[in-house]
């Protein structure tokens, strides 16, 4: 349970952190703004299924988040009226995006990757008595 709550609770502090990086966009650097929401989407996406998978292995959730959002990102190849409706309101832009852009595969790599670190350091066995 402890586990699950955890990753609740990262889950919903990535989102908070990628609202806020397209709601205070024009605050940032132009790096930061670019970039920080998709890479803040894939670890969303990791800590996501953590909360809903807590026992499965760091690598297979890592492959899994990989695995959907690359399939997100290229569903954005498909421009059918349809989906393209669903990603005309706000949630459909926010889960399915808009367009393909291969800095998106490298931005969820990146959030995907840093969600792992997080993980583990979090959660590995003895991590945290080690530190004492």
């Amino acid at each position: 349970m402890k586990r699950r709550l955890c990753y609740l609770i990262l889950w919903i502090f990535m989102v908070a952190l990628g609202l806020g990086s397209r709601s205070f966009g024009s605050h940032l650097p132009t790096f930061v703004a670019e970039y920080a929401g998709d890479t803040l989407w894939a670890a969303m996406v990791y800590f996501g299924i953590g909360f809903l998978f807590p026992s499965v292995r760091l690598l297979r959730k890592a492959l899994a988040a990989l695995l959907f959002s690359y399939c997100i990102e290229i569903s954005q190849l498909y421009q059918a009226g349809w989906i393209n409706a669903i990603r005309g309101t706000t949630l459909g832009a926010l889960v399915l995006g808009h367009g393909f852009l291969w800095s998106d595969m490298v931005c969820y790599t990146v959030g995907v990757g840093l969600a792992v670190l997080i993980d583990f350091y979090t959660f590995a066995p003895g991590f945290n008595a080690r530190r004492k």
